[in-house]
């Protein structure tokens, strides 16, 4: 995709070293579709394939930074190339279902998660259920005092989006009770946890942010892959990757069940806490 095809994203390079990646979908809150996820990853390749790019930033317009899935998206994946080497799109029943899912959520969120480039996220205002699959793979997040977390997802009858680090991300209770309540989680809460690594004042929420990505992007490119790599690999030796596609196996329990339950793929009652959660202040 050429910049000028971008119709969810934008990509530019603010500071020397530093690209940005800037969700642009303010009027639905940033909620992700499927177009919008591709353009993700082909900013992504793009900014991978540049030697003058050390460091990338995905920020967000408007508001609030996402507020998850964009549950009337029905685009089809053949209007995209998939990325990930996943097959099955057009498969009848749950097969079908969860070879989309592998392929435009664990699929790009994992591979998002090893880019051998650091990823920075800069958060603002809600972030939703699949909004946290954005900010998740991110290597570091940069919190304003206005953003909050929440993963209501179980409202649907599932155990939540498709890249399942919340153990991770909050440690095992306070990933639990995100879960069970669905409420939000603030940003400092967040950054006690051990999730964010800095939160500093919405005005000020940019400017931290390019400071902070200037300052790695002085440094090696070599030495920032290895470290990268290196923190990862601890990551994997605590057995990540199989916790996350066990999550993901379970998640499609759950859609398997609302399809018996529900004749849909997801229990309808938990729409509306979600959209709840996301209405305009």
């Amino acid at each position: 995709m050429a910049d000028a095809g971008y119709e969810r994203i934008r990509y530019e390079t603010p500071v020397p070293g530093v690209a940005r990646v800037t969700l642009a979908r303010a009027d639905k809150r940033n909620a992700q579709d499927r177009r919008m996820l591709y353009e993700i990853d082909a900013a992504y390749t793009a900014a991978m394939r540049d030697d003058d790019v050390k460091v990338v930033v995905l920020a967000a317009d408007g508001p609030d930074f996402s507020s998850g899935h964009d549950l009337r998206d029905t685009e089809p994946l053949s209007s995209f190339d998939p990325v990930t080497g996943s097959a099955g799109f057009d498969e009848p029943g749950q097969h079908g279902h969860m070879a989309v899912e592998e392929e435009i959520y664990l699929g790009l969120c994992w591979r998002w998660r090893n880019l051998p480039k650091p990823l920075i996220a800069q958060v603002q205002g809600r972030v939703i259920a699949g909004g946290l699959m954005l900010v998740w793979p991110c290597d570091l997040i940069i919190a304003a005092d206005d953003a909050l977390f929440s993963d209501p997802v179980v409202a649907f009858g599932v155990n939540g989006h498709e890249f399942f680090v919340h153990a991770w991300e909050l440690g095992a209770r306070k990933a639990k009770e995100m879960l069970f309540r669905g409420r939000f989680l603030t940003a400092e809460e967040c950054h006690r946890l051990g999730m964010i690594n800095h939160v500093v004042p919405r005005s000020e929420l940019e400017a931290f942010t390019l400071d902070i990505a200037s300052e790695i992007a002085a440094r090696p490119a070599i030495g920032l892959k290895l470290a990268k790599l290196a923190v990862n690999g601890s990551l994997d030796a605590q057995g990540q990757w199989t916790a996350v596609q066990s999550a993901f196996a379970l998640h499609h329990v759950g859609h398997a069940n609302a399809r018996i339950v529900h004749g849909a793929p997801i229990d309808p009652s938990g729409i509306d806490v979600v959209r709840d959660l996301a209405k305009p202040d």
